[in-house]
């Protein structure tokens, strides 16, 4: 039996002629410590699937196996990094991961709580930030928070909802490589959204495209066989990685073409206003134009 298995999952927003379907019969088997990347467009359903997986809504229709048992609900082994941080702003650090901690572990002893605390925070480099408030943090540092939060519950499955998109390059790879280290160290199974080709193919075992909507379904899948740890500079010259990146990438845009007819990026774009240069004696502030008087003294001149 796999680990976790989705059969047949269907959802849809709304009712009667306004009713919209996001997922159309999604079906997906993995194993414990299998880590997958899911891809897809803005908008595709990436984050309804994320949220069915996680237990915060219902399916329409077809099942969610987690280890054995249907989800039913929200579970502390089925952890979830949102893609916004999500972080109380009056509290540090610190006191953001204990919310998860108290909750969780409240029967046990205030220093076991803070040890598991410090564990979290020690998995992402933040002990130095412990006592900073949000807004002391950089978007990396803040991210960093709420994924230590997450890992404090100690999750069997880690949901990661697109939670780098946010970051600058250098920060995002800095990340990349500290999930994969607690992947190998405490051997979670991971689902990782993202719209990043390359991303995926740097961190999972496989990638599974999902088309666009509405009615998003899965594409086929691809094993990224490449040995790991991956070195980001040795991937740009190997011929697996480029065939790989040539193939999803390829098929997301053919589905780009074919699904996408009636979205506005097809759609006939307006011309551009007509607009004349202002004379370059008058002073442009848009809503005074007049012609500018001559200087009355060296100091305005030179203004």
């Amino acid at each position: 039996m796999a680990y976790l298995e989705l059969s047949g999952v269907s959802k849809s927003y709304g009712s009667g002629a306004s009713r919209t379907p996001v997922l159309d019969r999604i079906s997906l088997a993995m194993d414990k410590g299998e880590f997958v990347a899911i891809v897809g467009y803005s908008g595709s359903g990436k984050t309804t699937l994320m949220s069915l997986i996680a237990g915060l809504i219902e399916p329409d229709s077809g099942g969610i196996i987690f280890n054995g048992r249907e989800v039913n609900g929200p579970s502390p082994d089925r952890g979830l990094v949102f893609q916004n941080y999500s972080l109380l702003p009056w509290l540090t650090v610190e006191g953001n991961v204990r919310l998860a901690v108290d909750r969780l572990y409240g029967s046990e002893s205030a220093c076991r709580r803070r040890e598991r605390v410090r564990d979290a925070v020690s998995m992402v480099n933040l002990t130095p930030a412990l006592a900073k408030r949000p807004r002391e943090l950089s978007g990396g540092m803040r991210q960093r928070t709420s994924v230590a939060r997450t890992l404090a519950m100690n999750p069997s499955l880690l949901l990661l909802d697109e939670p780098l998109s946010a970051l600058d390059a250098l920060t995002r790879a800095v990340i990349q490589d500290q999930i994969l280290d607690i992947w190998r160290a405490q051997h979670q199974t991971i689902i990782l959204i993202t719209n990043d080709v390359d991303e995926a193919l740097y961190m999972a075992d496989r990638i599974i495209p999902l088309t666009m909507g509405p009615g998003a379904t899965f594409g086929p899948e691809t094993k990224v066989e490449l040995p790991r740890p991956r070195d980001r500079k040795a991937l740009n010259h190997d011929p697996v990685y480029k065939r790989l990146r040539h193939d999803i990438i390829a098929f997301l845009l053919n589905e780009r073409r074919q699904r996408g007819s009636g979205s506005s990026q097809n759609s006939v774009k307006p011309s551009p206003p007509s607009v004349r240069p202002r004379d370059i004696t008058s002073r442009g502030f848009g809503w005074f134009t007049r012609k500018a008087p001559a200087p009355t003294s060296s100091h305005e001149a030179v203004l």
